[in-house]
Formats: structure tokens, sequence, C-alpha cells
């Protein structure tokens, strides 16, 4: 591909481990974590406690994450300047602001203010992530979603730097009232924006599962659904957590992962226990034994079954033509 300059691939090479499987350790979240932190008064948490749960997670899972998913505001200059990320994990960072603008049945994505695709590349980040509330069938929302990521991508390529855009879908108010109609239409839904939004000059889309594994139990569905998924996206694609709880998420990884996923990026289904301990000491211990349990076993199964992410580029072993001579006066 024309957009994958030698900067482009250098990012996407420190995202990935030696197999080209992308085993990324997802905790960039901010009011959802405050949330977790304390129920009844999330405005108490304060800003150090915020640090200190990013980088105490940081500094124990990171060196068998192929990367990690960190925000500015709270966790990736924090987790460099502390010297916990190892010089080996790659580096992806946040660039919208958390939550949305809208209506919960409308949701707009915004950038964070005070930041930008030239700061992320400053930080030595390897990669950028947007992540973008979208339904293809929300026609107008649905075209402002699609030339937000058109803008970032371009920013994107004229910093040379990857863009991984996360896909989330949700219900509309009809289907808030009724949410087995929601979960019918969910395989459409992510499917269809895969393929709207892999047509965008971005490098790895971080999809949701193409289905709900409560509603629809059966397997060979639920493979199929993956395996469309994979066929219309025009690049790489790894599966998010969402938010759900480990055992689900594992299952949910074996099935993307065998229908052409390139790995996962897991963010509460590694740690989210963590957050309602109070002692810091026993938070760490359950980084250490449950959390990096849990993300070893992922990547057995991504290692097993995924497809590197290069091979969706055109490679087989990771290798791309050489560069002319000269290349350098003119990149």
């Amino acid at each position: 591909m024309s957009r994958l300059s030698p900067g482009k691939l250098r990012g996407l090479q420190q995202l990935a481990n030696a197999k080209g499987i992308l085993t990324v350790c997802a905790i960039d979240h901010r009011e959802s974590l405050r949330r977790a932190l304390n129920e009844k008064n999330p405005e108490a948490v304060s800003y150090r406690q915020m640090v200190d749960f990013k980088l105490d997670l940081v500094g124990v899972v990171a060196p068998f994450a192929s990367a990690v998913l960190l925000d500015p505001i709270y966790g990736a200059g924090q987790a460099i300047a502390s010297g916990l990320l190892p010089g080996h994990t790659g580096l992806l960072v946040s660039a919208e602001k958390t939550g949305y603008s809208g209506d919960s049945t409308a949701r707009i994505t915004e950038l964070l203010p005070d930041w930008s695709v030239r700061k992320v590349k400053k930080l030595g980040a390897s990669a950028i992530k947007l992540l973008l509330y979208f339904r293809v069938d929300l026609k107008e929302i649905a075209s402002k979603q699609l030339d937000l990521v058109g803008k970032v991508a371009g920013q994107c390529i004229e910093e040379n730097i990857p863009l991984l855009v996360e896909s989330v879908s949700y219900p509309t108010a009809a289907e808030k009232d009724n949410p087995e109609e929601f979960f019918k239409k969910k395989p459409e839904l992510v499917i269809e924006a895969a393929s709207r939004l892999t047509a965008l000059p971005i490098d790895i889309l971080k999809s949701e599962f193409p289905a709900d594994i409560d509603y629809e139990k059966d397997e060979a569905k639920l493979k199929t659904y993956c395996q469309e998924l994979s066929e219309v996206s025009r690049i790489p694609w790894v599966l998010l957590s969402a938010g759900t709880d480990f055992e689900r998420f594992r299952k949910e990884v074996e099935i993307a992962c065998k229908a052409g996923a390139s790995g996962f990026m897991a963010g509460r289904a590694l740690w989210q226990e963590a957050a309602r301990i109070s002692s810091r000491e026993e938070r760490l211990n359950f980084f250490k034994s449950q959390t990096v349990s849990r993300l070893k076993e992922l990547t057995r199964i991504a290692e097993k079954w995924a497809t590197p992410w290069y091979v969706k580029m055109g490679s087989k072993d990771g290798r791309f033509p050489d560069l002319s001579e000269g290349w350098y006066m003119s990149y």
C-alpha cells in the first residue's frame, strides 16, 4: 500500500510481537476508570490516583504485551517518564476526548483539546488511536464521523504515524427499549462499519465482536460473522474487549483469530476487578497474578490462530519491497 511509509511501517512493527500479532493492553480509560475506582463519588478520584493505577498496571503488564494503549492526560507521558514502559513495548496513544457530544443515540466523537497528531508523534508513540462511535444507518451522523476519520488520517499521513480506528456501535432510542432489536442488527452494523472505515486511509481497525454471544450462541454463525468482517476489511483488524469479562472475551478472541483477526486489544477484561481493590499492594498482586496470567493466555490463543498484521498488507513474512535509491530525498 502506498500509504505504508517507512514511518508507518516502523510504528506497526512496534505494535506487534515477533510473530506479527498484536497483543495489546488498553488502559486509556478516563471517566469510566474514575467510576470504577469510586462508583459512588467519581469526582473524588484524584489525578494522582488515576496516574498511580495506570502506572502500576503498566509496570506489571507492559513487559508481557506487544504494546499498551494509554491516554495523554493520565498515562502516556507519565509511563515514559517513570521508566515503567519498556523500550521494546509499543505505545498507542488516544486522540479523542472522553465521551461524546450529541444525544446518547446520536454520538459524535470529538478530538481532545490541546492535543494533536503532531504531539503524539513528538511524544515518540508508535501509533494513534481514535475511538469512533459509528452506525452506518444513521447517515448524517455517520457522515460527520467519517469526515473526522478522514481529517485525522490525513494528518497521520503527513506525520508518518499509523492510525488505528476503534469502531463502537450503540443502540438507538427505540433499541434501548427493545435490546433484542439491537442484538439482531449488530452483525450487520459491525461488518458494514469495517467496510466503510477501512475504505479510508487508516492502518488498523479495532473492531467489536460482530455479535452478542449471549444472544447468538451458534459458534458456526459467530465464526461466519468474523470471516465476513475479515473479508470486507481492507486492512488488519484486532478485537476490542468492550468492557466484557475475561471468560467471554477469551472465547471471542479465539473465534475472531480463527476467522482472520490479527490479535486483540484488551482493557477491562484484563484488569477491571483491580479497580475495586482499595489497597495498592493488593492491587499490584492482582495485576501480577490475574492480569498477567490472562494476558498470557490470550496471547497463546492469538499466536496459535491469528493472522499476522502484515499478511493483510501483502507480505507473507513481514518484509516489504526495498526502497529505491535516494528515497530519503523526497521522504
